[in-house]
């Protein structure tokens, strides 16, 4: 069954969305604002980067809490603060992006597999080859079979995001837009504004994704 039709009906408010959602934005501000040094590697630095995330899984607590799609976006969520403060240490990368593999299989399995649409899966694969094979010369030998790997879970996660339309779509492509940046960035060449455009979407994309929760099976506006 789709987690997103597992648990009761729930309500909820507005207001109190935007009155949980705040500090999200807070911590958004402070990273923005602070904006931490790449070069400046601590464990200070990580929680700076990793709050915003934190923060929408304390969001869903409070918004959703006790269904089965609500405890799958938390644990996508973590999964996805641990790859953030790996990447804050180069030699952690593969880590990062072990963690984020894991928080795209959740977001897979909270998504389920209705409606099916394997044109759309097609389209994409092919599409994700064609990235793939521009990255492909700048990758160093060890990293090929790993990044094949992660963008492959990937654009699985992309297929199942569109398939569901609204805060699930929105969230799922901006995701995918912010990694295909972070890979350009990291692997091919550095591009312009790099951290902010990948920041910026990624966090967009989460906040996204934890919305999908207010309008999946069940769960009212009022």
């Amino acid at each position: 069954m789709d987690a997103r039709k597992k648990g009761v009906p729930l309500k909820t408010s507005v207001v109190q969305v935007c009155l949980w959602l705040s500090p999200f934005f807070f911590a958004c501000a402070i990273y923005f604002l602070v904006w931490i040094p790449e070069s400046h590697q601590s464990w200070v630095s990580a929680l700076v980067k990793c709050l915003p995330v934190l923060f929408l899984v304390v969001f869903l607590w409070a918004v959703a809490p006790g269904r089965a799609y609500t405890r799958l976006l938390q644990g996508a969520l973590v999964c996805s603060a641990v790859g953030d403060a790996c990447l804050i240490w180069p030699e952690a990368f593969i880590y990062g992006m072990v963690a984020f593999a894991a928080a795209h299989l959740l977001y897979l399995q909270a998504f389920g597999l209705s409606p099916l649409r394997l044109s759309l899966l097609l389209c994409l694969l092919l599409a994700s080859l064609v990235y793939y094979g521009c990255l492909l010369p700048h990758l160093a030998p060890s990293m090929v079979l790993p990044v094949a790997a992660y963008e492959l879970v990937l654009t699985t996660m992309l297929w199942r995001g569109l398939a569901q339309d609204g805060c699930t779509a929105w969230g799922a492509l901006l995701f995918t837009f912010s990694d295909g940046v972070l890979a350009w960035n990291s692997f091919a060449q550095p591009l312009p504004h790099a951290r902010l455009v990948i920041m910026g979407t990624y966090y967009a994309a989460q906040a996204l994704l934890a919305l999908s929760a207010l309008t999946s099976w069940g769960l009212k506006m009022h």
